[in-house]
């Protein structure tokens, strides 16, 4: 075997293994997105706040997991609506109280919002008052809310303008706690008499829920009738994404791509890991 014939089969043999190394990485990635898909489908998915109408528990900037198990699987279960699953597997209905993510019933975009009936349920408000099967919800006043001024958050018409400690702008609001009849309970603001402040009586359908913004005269729900971009009607359950879980991250919107140390300065990192 002279020279020439060795270093042809020498670079051979290092095109097949280079070859080789490109196939497992490929293979690799496979397997990942594959880890990723399933994730994201069946365990766990992010969600990102883009409004504040559910302050004050949620922000907008908030970034939280969404718990995709407890409620069964449907398409809206996987990327892009695939349709893989037939109707709704494993189906599991929320709870009074459980801050839910769901596709909006006409233009399929993903909502959060706090469910307040179930089907069998009559749900009426009176002057602001959630009236649940006749009971009136308890709606104690607390301490004011007040979040900071910044380019995610400003003063809405209900709000008080006002500046903390430091001297800094923020958003005072008048907050409430409810109380549902199972004893959970949670907090909402209220800015006073607003149009969607007497509501029903009404029944909620069987495979449907009700469900409400806790920011109650800043929010497009059950109270309005389905409409792209706005109202929500009655949902159907099938509709469902997943339960609002856990808080991953929060920003203020100050943040800019080109300049990293804002990546920092723009973290609420007090909002980071707590429940919802």
């Amino acid at each position: 075997m002279d020279g020439k014939t060795q270093d042809t089969n020498a670079q051979a043999e290092k095109t097949d293994e280079k070859s080789e190394s490109l196939g497992s990485f490929a293979f690799f990635v496979l397997k990942l997105a594959a880890v990723v898909l399933i994730f994201r489908s069946f365990v766990f998915a992010p969600f990102s706040i883009p409004s504040e109408s559910m302050l004050p528990r949620l922000w907008d900037g908030d970034y939280l997991l969404a718990a995709k198990w407890p409620y069964g699987y449907t398409r809206n279960s996987l990327p892009f609506d695939l349709p893989l699953i037939p109707g709704r597997v494993l189906a599991g209905q929320p709870a009074r109280g459980d801050v839910v993510i769901f596709e909006h019933p006409v233009d399929g975009t993903e909502y959060i919002k706090r469910v307040i009936g179930l089907p069998g349920d009559t749900v009426e408000m009176r002057d602001g008052q959630i009236v649940l099967n006749g009971q009136p919800v308890p709606k104690e006043r607390i301490e004011d809310f007040t979040i900071p001024v910044s380019p995610n958050t400003s003063c809405a018409s209900g709000a008080v303008p006002d500046t903390n400690e430091d001297g800094e702008p923020e958003c005072r609001y008048a907050q409430f706690r409810e109380t549902l009849p199972s004893g959970k309970t949670y907090n909402v603001l209220d800015f006073g008499a607003e149009y969607a402040d007497d509501y029903g009586p009404v029944i909620v359908p069987d495979g449907r829920m009700f469900v409400m913004g806790d920011n109650r005269d800043n929010s497009q729900d059950s109270r309005y009738p389905a409409v792209p971009g706005g109202g929500v009607g009655l949902v159907p359950q099938d509709n469902l994404v997943g339960r609002a879980t856990i808080m991953m991250w929060s920003t203020d919107g100050s943040a800019s791509y080109i300049r990293p140390w804002t990546w920092f300065t723009a973290a609420r990192w007090n909002r980071m890991l707590e429940g919802i």
